[in-house]
């Protein structure tokens, strides 16, 4: 396996590069996602006859953070970069979770290098408003008002932890400085409009227990992308690459076959 630090938009970026055959890119998820996170599946795909590329998006893994809060849009164009660097003009894409923002939008604006594209538990989809959404809007609201009392503003940031914790938010927690910045900025943007612009054969592979993307938003990715398959992993949550990598790997090659 082969490991490179290459510079792109101004970002020292780390990529691993594995096999002979057709390029295939692996985009990882927020979280614990880097590279490292796709190490088992990287290699087991290598000898199916594919060059497996997984790079560290910047602020993840070996790869520099940016200087400045980055958006969607400047992922992609990093990914486009990286992309013509790497000299690939037909390729594959397994996405994960928020690496799934980055080439839905990718693909959307300019997929014609994608030849199949697989969508592992994809974000992107904003939350509509629910009784669940309002109700802890106005708790985070009060909590705000209550926990600015002198007494009480020490512990603040503890229970705004626990908060967004009890609410699934691990990624927002764990970021620190421009991440979190980052975060917020991707979070608010909502990418339901590319679905419909992506063309290019997808499958869409869903944890059932998945509880960061619930399988409810399943149907909007599938009804909405034209040409895809939805499968269904029981007994996995948001990572199958991690919970059970047997399972992906079998479901999966046949589709990039």
């Amino acid at each position: 396996m082969e490991e490179e630090k290459i510079l792109i938009k101004g970002v020292e970026s780390n990529y691993r590069t594995i096999g002979e055959g057709n390029p295939l890119l692996i985009l990882h998820g927020w979280g614990l996602g880097s590279s490292n996170s796709w190490l088992k599946i990287q290699k087991i795909l290598s000898a199916q006859r594919f060059k497996v590329i997984v790079p560290d998006f910047p602020g993840f893994g070996k790869s520099q953070k940016p200087s400045i809060p980055w958006t969607v849009s400047d992922y992609v164009d990093w990914l486009k970069e990286l992309i013509d660097y790497l000299k690939l003009e037909k390729l594959f894409i397994i996405a994960h979770s928020f690496g799934a923002r980055v080439a839905i939008k990718y693909i959307a604006e300019d997929g014609e290098k994608v030849e199949k594209l697989v969508l592992c538990s994809p974000a992107g989809v904003k939350p509509t408003k629910t009784l669940e959404a309002n109700l802890t809007f106005w708790i985070s609201r009060i909590g705000n008002i209550i926990f600015d009392i002198r007494c009480l503003r020490k512990f603040k940031e503890t229970i705004k932890r626990i908060f967004y914790l009890f609410l699934y938010k691990k990624d927002y927690v764990k970021a620190e400085g421009v991440m979190k910045e980052t975060i917020k900025k991707i979070l608010a943007e909502d990418l339901t409009p590319y679905l419909s612009e992506i063309e290019v054969s997808t499958l869409l592979v869903w944890g059932k227990r998945d509880k960061i993307v619930p399988l409810k938003y399943a149907d909007i990715f599938n009804k909405r992308i034209k040409n895809s398959k939805l499968i269904i992993i029981p007994k996995v949550g948001h990572s199958p690459h991690l919970e059970n990598p047997e399972k992906l790997l079998e479901i999966i090659i046949p589709f990039l076959k």
